[in-house]
């Protein structure tokens, strides 16, 4: 018993280290673990007292609880044994499919990375690089909205932006669940992104097993009443108009509400920009007739790297003003006692309409939608003129004039594409330059629907 035991000194730091693994995962771990957890329900509790929409238990969960419950649902376990069957492969390969898409699909949502750093940063961010306006928006229809209900906000797609915008805006109300596509599951952006609680979905789901899998998690968030954030145009604006709705998830919030069960209002948002930076990306997928496009990381890096110069030189303004508007709560449960037979197709129908009502009318897009609809030069004051009888003819929530003063939002649009060479200017008047004829009508289509006219 007390005999001297030789051992390579590999072999003796891999014993050391594997009892320190040991150690660590049954009496150091759980500390730790039980330590920040209460730290962080500490940290909620605050939270919740100042917040209209108090973060729910179910978004607060173990992500590994989580994709348990998932997996182990009995309609996902139905849907299992569907995919073994159909695609002749045993079950446990099929269940193993079903807990990779588990994985991707379920988030981690911490409280502090939400509210400590990316409000701060979304605001940061926000104020950085616009003037941001909120239009209408009625705190009194917010507090008739009952309290056990799934708040789901219901958006237009103008921007990347939209995420970052939406969320600093709805900071003093709720923590927002959104739904991401492939493009944010890129290491690290993904791991924070996770952690606001966003999940991922692909644009083109392989199988059924993976839109079973993902309808009962948005059902399941539902259900736990988890504050949502959708787009259901289903991706970004290529022309600038507001595109038809396109019903993947908002046909699972639909199919999978419990009739009796927790009620689902859905909060129209409508954003728009003085500048969208991916504008011309975007134009150009629509023009090709196809929605690949990327932006390469050298063009970002560029664009960051000008804006820092930009502003060490003191030469750096703003790119024009963002505005968002909040529009009527619509109830699913009244909203189906009132139209009997209704389908998805239709409740998208009224979202969108509902959503085109509140878009903001900024100086850009109100510039550019009388040079757009002008078959020649137009003088200064004609713009200044038209614009006006637009004040006239819109509720002033819809108008976001800068300072109220119709001369000067003239001088912010002109402004902003005179910066961007998009103008040409002569003793005649203001005409658009050929070449960015694209881009002026992408944004005068951004409100060519309130107006009853069309942009070209």
């Amino acid at each position: 018993m007390t005999s001297t035991v030789e051992l390579p000194l590999w072999l003796f730091v891999l014993i050391v280290l594997f009892a320190a693994v040991t150690f660590a995962s049954h009496f150091l771990f759980p500390s730790v673990r039980w330590f920040f957890r209460r730290r962080m329900e500490r940290v909620v509790a605050r939270l919740n007292e100042r917040l209209a929409r108090p973060i729910e238990p179910f978004k607060l969960a173990r992500r590994y609880d989580m994709i348990q419950r998932l997996i182990y649902d009995p309609e996902v376990a139905r849907a299992v044994a569907d995919h073994a069957r159909e695609e002749g492969i045993p079950e446990n390969v099929a269940f193993e499919q079903a807990r990779r898409y588990a994985r991707e699909i379920v988030p981690s949502f911490s409280a502090t990375a939400y509210f400590g750093i990316a409000i701060k940063a979304a605001r940061w961010l926000s104020q950085s690089l616009y003037r941001v306006r909120l239009g209408h928006y009625d705190e009194e229809e917010f507090r008739h909205v009952d309290r056990e209900a799934t708040v789901v906000f219901v958006m237009n797609h103008r921007s990347n932006m939209d995420y970052v915008l939406v969320t600093w805006l709805a900071a003093e109300r709720t923590a927002l669940t959104y739904a991401v596509g492939e493009w944010a599951r890129v290491w690290p952006l993904s791991r924070l992104i996770k952690a606001m609680g966003a999940y991922f979905i692909r644009r083109r789901p392989r199988n059924d097993l993976y839109r079973r899998v993902l309808a009962r998690y948005v059902g399941m968030a539902t259900e736990g009443g988890v504050t949502q954030a959708i787009f259901p145009e289903g991706g970004l604006s290529l022309d600038g108009a507001l595109a038809r709705p396109r019903l993947g998830l908002l046909k699972y919030i639909v199919e999978e509400h419990e009739s009796g069960g927790r009620d689902v209002v859905f909060v129209p948002v409508a954003v728009n920009y003085d500048r969208v930076f991916e504008d011309r990306i975007l134009v150009a997928a629509g023009q090709k007739g196809e929605r690949r496009f990327q932006a390469r990381i050298s063009v970002v890096a560029k664009f960051i790297v000008k804006q820092f110069w930009l502003r060490l030189t003191g030469r750096y303004h703003r790119h024009g003003y963002a505005a968002a508007s909040f529009g009527a709560p619509l109830s699913l449960e009244q909203f189906e006692a009132e139209t009997p037979g209704a389908t998805v197709e239709d409740l998208g129908r009224r979202l969108m309409k509902r959503i085109g009502e509140e878009v903001p009318v900024l100086p850009v897009p109100a510039v550019a939608h009388v040079l757009i609809a002008a078959d020649g030069p137009v003088t200064r004051h004609e713009i200044e003129r038209q614009i006006a009888a637009m004040v006239e003819v819109l509720p002033g929530t819809r108008m976001q004039l800068p300072r109220d003063d119709t001369a000067y939002a003239v001088e912010v649009g002109l402004r902003n594409l005179r910066k961007r060479g998009m103008l040409v200017e002569d003793d005649q008047g203001i005409t658009v330059n050929e070449d960015d004829r694209p881009v002026v009508a992408y944004y005068a289509k951004s409100i060519a629907h309130l107006l009853c006219t069309r942009s070209d």
